[in-house]
């Protein structure tokens, strides 16, 4: 077999070229082949411990981070209280008390959510591009500020409705295409595409962020 890259030959059943060490022509071919068919498809390394230690990591982290918000609140509406004369303790206190709870609720919310979603399958049905504006500040520094609105629409193979909105930023609205079939796998961030052979990028089904196709792990 001849080396397209050096001109040598080679014995058929050699992969690499002798002398530059290319891959010859078929096992570069089996090579893309056996690549294309590991990226189509939804990988079992959801199946990895290395996921559900995230999922146990998420909650703790969620509460630990929520007990440390909840404790400056409650500090320092006390330490206001102690030394401010518009507000006395133990009404500075209470409010801190109220403000440190809301934190605590928050993070219980975010992790019954978590545990309460269920893998599911569905199609990109619709793409919307919309340029929209909202209103900032308060009173006389109010003004407006301009936004595009990525929206990727999926249906679920039961018949509902699902969006992913992103503003500013086209890399998730271009990633899907009308027809992808995806997977939202139960506990996680983001949606995995079913065929993904002819993607140079990839979103970590974990944290949904982005890498390179080849780095998937």
């Amino acid at each position: 077999m001849r080396c397209p890259h050096c001109g040598a030959d080679s014995a058929k059943n050699i992969k690499f070229c002798t002398e530059c060490g290319s891959a010859l022509p078929a096992y570069a071919e089996e090579t893309r082949q056996q690549e294309t068919r590991i990226l189509i498809g939804y990988s079992d390394r959801i199946n990895d411990p290395a996921f559900a230690r995230y999922m146990r990591n998420s909650k703790v982290w969620s509460f630990s981070f929520a007990a440390v918000l909840a404790l400056i609140a409650i500090v320092g509406f006390y330490i206001y209280g102690e030394s401010s004369p518009e507000m006395d303790n133990p009404e500075a206190l209470y409010i801190g008390l109220g403000i440190g709870g809301m934190f605590l609720l928050i993070a219980l919310f975010q992790t019954i959510g978590r545990s309460r979603s269920k893998t599911w399958d569905g199609v990109v049905v619709d793409k919307k591009i919309e340029k929209k504006r909202r209103q900032k500040g308060s009173g006389n520094d109010r003004y407006w500020v301009n936004y595009t609105l990525y929206t990727v629409v999926i249906k679920t193979d039961r018949g509902q409705f699902h969006e992913v909105r992103v503003e500013d930023d086209d890399t998730v609205y271009n990633y899907y295409q009308i027809g992808d079939r995806v997977r939202h796998h139960k506990g996680l961030n983001s949606l995995e595409k079913y065929d993904k052979s002819g993607d140079s990028i990839i979103f970590c089904n974990a944290c949904a962020s982005l890498n390179d196709i080849a780095d998937d792990s």
